[in-house]
């Protein structure tokens, strides 16, 4: 009988205990709801005033220029969605909290809001809150910060009137909410470039408390290539600017839109400035919000057409003229020094300066020109020149030809007083092949295989005179310095002029080479978007420099595609995914240059032997693992570059002990 009382008592207890385990919570959750509510609510606060904290800091580093780490953003996202989740609980906190026609709770309300509110709210929020105390003050993306304006390199228009009050009405637009896109037309040469890179500059400075409209989210700076305009250019340097990665293969415009209108949508406001359209873009296509449809934005254009502008659908227009009397002659003396102040050369001068018409880009070109001459005839033969050279038709853009036509003839004036300097008049002209920014190894790897700039014995004495003639390029502000180090450019009305000059150094597009081949001297297909070469190419007999590089979806060139130009000099394939090389190019006897830098896929080379006069080698950042058969006739070689660090004991057996001045980088 005992035994059966002390099961039958265990069990009550048991089933005791479960029963108050079951009902226990469900108690505490009515009797304790409302303090369980209120102590949530605090816990939400708390953590919304982490988030709101994290986010004042994330977006003021923004505005320096700084990335937020992506897990932040996502935890930041993540509150504010449990926040909006929280709100959408409220109905149901207030309905549980109110007491029945008995002042009773409504217990059974009570308990499943609650246990929602545990499972929904409560543990996202514990998990949330140690989320956000574990980042610290280390918010943002580490090595990582945007200029939210980039300083652009340029002439100056301070003490220029005319071109500081066409600089004031632009600042005028971008502070009216009701312009969008402004347009600014000109002839070439008259200083629209000039213009808005001193708009970017000035925007780097500008006093947000005072011009606040003025603050934008960031300034993208645009050089518009020339017709046909390939959309996918104008893409990748926007998404350089923002760091975004967009594909450049055909077909991927729309993608890439999509891509660069997300993450504008982004910034507080923008600034595009669009320089030198020659056709109408469509900005959609491009990826650029329309700024009536994200306030505060701008879109700035610069064009020789107003049609152009026009087509663009500005909100305003603005023409830009020359310069006055007082505005020329200041800007020349600012290039041609005080000696143009000289009282015997005055006169000359100040007619030099009126031959330019006003246009900013001619009087820096032929001041800078005069430099230094001291001479008075010097003056008084320059200003006959610009006079005998000077077209029958007024219209401004001819005018500027001329006047850069003329600086181009000083240089073998100078040439032949100097007997140093070696064709640098060529040298200028092949300026003209690079349609952007032209690396100077490039450059002068190129002159030299040419051969303007003489014979030389070794890669450092050649080197040195291609420096040389850079320098004096640039001095007379026929090559500039470009944004990417150890590069320059030229301006693209000076290149305009050098193609005017001499119609037989080519760049153009490949479907359009049939019809110049058979006089062209310098062919180049720089960043062409080339996928393919055709099988059979035209024959270019007079061609010595073929310029492939940038064309990123060249995977294979065909077998016999190199017979074509039985004189080559310069062969250029960097920045191309070729695996290998056809035999065809042992056949290029005249081949001084073979440059396959950064043709990441590259594996192998054919013989090339037959390559007796090649002097420059270069394979940098190459899959090449030997050295290619026939090494050893290439007795001129003065600059070889090649990956092969690894087999540096079996280097010895490709070359010749007859080897005389070679540079040598060979590494692992």
């Amino acid at each position: 009988m005992d035994i059966l009382i002390n099961v039958i008592s265990g069990f009550i207890v048991e089933v005791g205990k479960f029963v108050c385990k079951c009902i226990y919570p469900n108690i505490e959750n009515t009797v304790h709801f409302s303090s369980n509510v209120e102590n949530l609510t605090k816990e939400m606060e708390t953590l919304k005033e982490l988030r709101d904290d994290k986010k004042e800091k994330v977006e003021k580093a923004e505005e320096k220029g700084y990335k937020p780490k992506s897990d932040v953003i996502k935890w930041i996202d993540d509150v504010c969605q449990l926040e909006n989740e929280w709100k959408s609980m409220q109905e149901n906190i207030a309905a549980a909290k109110t007491l029945t026609y008995r002042c009773c709770p409504n217990c059974s309300l009570r308990s499943e809001v609650w246990t929602q509110a545990q499972n929904n709210i409560e543990v996202k929020l514990c998990s949330l809150k140690n989320g956000g105390e574990s980042f610290g003050s280390n918010l943002m993306e580490e090595n990582y910060r945007m200029e939210k304006v980039e300083h652009l390199p340029g002439p100056s228009i301070k003490d220029q009137p005319a071109a500081r009050k066409n600089l004031d009405k632009i600042l005028e637009h971008l502070e009216n909410d009701e312009v969008g896109i402004i347009g600014v037309w000109g002839a070439g040469g008259i200083g629209k470039t000039t213009l808005v890179k001193n708009l970017n500059n000035e925007l780097k400075q500008i006093d947000v408390s005072i011009r606040s409209k003025l603050s934008f989210g960031v300034v993208i700076w645009v050089t518009v290539p020339k017709p046909p305009i390939d959309i996918r250019k104008v893409q990748a340097q926007i998404a350089d600017r923002l760091s975004l990665e967009v594909n450049t293969d055909q077909g991927s415009e729309e993608s890439n839109a999509s891509k660069i209108y997300q993450r504008l949508k982004q910034e507080k406001s923008f600034l595009v400035i669009l320089d030198d359209v020659w056709e109408a873009i469509d900005l959609d296509h491009v990826g650029v919000p329309q700024p009536k449809d994200h306030a505060g934005s701008n879109v700035i254009i610069t064009s020789r057409k107003r049609k152009v502008c026009e087509g663009m659908k500005t909100h305003t227009i603005m023409n830009i003229f020359t310069l006055d009397e007082d505005e020329s002659w200041h800007l020349f003396i600012e290039n041609a020094g005080d000696v143009a102040n000289r009282v015997d050369i005055q006169p000359s001068a100040m007619g030099i300066a009126k031959e330019c018409g006003g246009l900013p880009l001619a009087i820096t070109i032929i001041g800078a020109s005069m430099r230094g001459k001291n001479m008075v005839e010097e003056w008084e033969d320059a200003l006959e020149s610009l006079r005998m050279s000077e077209p029958n038709d007024k219209d401004t853009g001819d005018k500027v030809y001329q006047v850069i036509k003329w600086s181009f003839d000083s240089l073998e004036q100078r040439s032949n007083r100097n007997k140093r300097r070696s064709d640098i008049q060529s040298c200028f002209l092949y300026c003209s092949l690079y349609p952007a920014s032209i690396p100077t190894n490039d450059l002068i790897h190129c002159w030299w295989a040419e051969g303007f700039l003489g014979e030389h014995d070794t890669y450092e004495k050649a080197y040195n005179r291609g420096i040389t003639i850079i320098e004096d390029l640039k001095n007379v502000c026929l090559l500039e310095e470009a944004h990417k180090m150890d590069c320059v450019k030229m301006h693209d009305v000076v290149r305009d002029v050098a193609k005017w000059i001499d119609d037989s150094f080519g760049l153009t597009d490949i479907s359009h080479v049939e019809v110049v081949s058979a006089s062209v001297k310098r062919l180049s297909f720089i960043t062409q978007g080339i996928q393919y070469l055709p099988d059979n190419f035209t024959e270019c007999p007079k061609t010595t420099s073929l310029l492939l590089q940038r064309n990123e979806s060249l995977v294979k060139i065909p077998d016999k595609f190199f017979l074509s130009f039985p004189v080559l000099r310069v062969l250029n394939l960097s920045y191309t995914r070729i695996r290998a090389l056809p035999c065809s190019v042992n056949e290029l006897r005249q081949l001084r240059a073979l440059i396959l830098q950064n043709c990441r896929m590259l594996e192998m080379l054919p013989s090339i032997g037959n390559l007796c006069n090649l002097q420059l080698l270069d394979c940098d950042n190459t899959r090449l693992h030997c050295l290619p058969e026939g090494m050893d006739k290439l007795t001129n070689l003065r600059l070889l570059n090649m990956p092969l660090g690894k087999f540096m004991k079996r280097i010895d057996l490709g070359f010749p002990t007859s080897y005389k001045g070679l540079k040598c980088y060979i590494y692992p």
